[in-house]
């Protein structure tokens, strides 16, 4: 199939993801962007820029449940501020996304991201449709808001150029690459601890990845089962070696 074909085909892929996750069929959306992303793959394409931020986009949603149940605060809230950064591309769960969002800030110790989305969540058109078991807790965090400083976030290096940006940060400002982002964490992958879903080939750290591969039997990407024997460390994952 010609380059512009396959173009045309994830941008349709995109648009069809799009919808689907308007409507509230996020998981949906996402299988219909992972399936996209492997034909691409097959086919020995690489992936449009925007269909990978869309899917990591989704991911970074669907992630979340599996890192609470981990006990991951501070990764579900990096998820979740991800999410509530883009929240108009999900209308039908506005409110219970930003609500989860101050939840799991506050958890992680990311008090003044916490204020930031309770005071969103007090506009007029959100107000009313707070869960009444968290509305009284957010109205208060809004009245009497917490000046404690919040910790930064953790550094990671770009496995391009080496030089260090926020691990939930894909866009590198120094080589200007994007950095591929790993399925068990939704951070930046790094070059020292660089494995791959065996099943759908998407990156992931490999410490990262039997944590919740011991979690879950099934990776958060495909949904396919995963033992944790088949999961190895990537010596040379950017083809540096000649």
């Amino acid at each position: 199939m010609a380059l512009g074909r396959h173009e045309e085909a994830a941008e349709v892929a995109v648009g069809l993801a799009r919808r689907a996750q308007e409507a509230g069929n996020y998981k949906m959306a996402h299988a219909q962007l992972v399936s996209s992303s492997q034909r691409l793959r097959e086919r020995g394409q690489a992936c449009p820029n925007q269909l990978m931020r869309t899917l990591m986009l989704l991911h970074s949603y669907i992630l979340v449940k599996t890192l609470v149940r981990m006990a991951d605060h501070q990764g579900a809230a990096r998820m979740l501020v991800r999410v509530a950064r883009n929240i108009t591309g999900f209308p039908k769960h506005v409110v219970p996304i930003l609500t989860s969002t101050v939840i799991e800030c506050q958890r992680a110790d990311l008090k003044s991201t916490a204020f930031e989305y309770a005071a969103m969540l007090m506009r007029p058109e959100y107000r009313d449709d707070i869960n009444p078991a968290y509305k009284r807790k957010i109205e208060a965090m809004v009245r009497k808001r917490d000046k404690a400083d919040e910790p930064d976030e953790q550094q990671c290096p770009c496995p391009f150029c080496g030089i260090a940006g926020p691990e939930t940060d894909m866009d590198c400002i120094h080589c200007q690459n994007i950095i591929p982002f790993c399925i068990a964490t939704g951070k930046r992958m790094t070059v020292d601890d660089w494995a791959e879903c065996p099943s759908c080939h998407f990156p992931c750290r490999l410490a990262a990845f039997k944590q919740v591969i011991q979690a879950q039997p099934d990776c958060p990407m495909c949904d396919q089962a995963v033992s944790l024997d088949s999961i190895k460390l990537l010596k040379d994952p950017l083809g540096r070696s000649s």
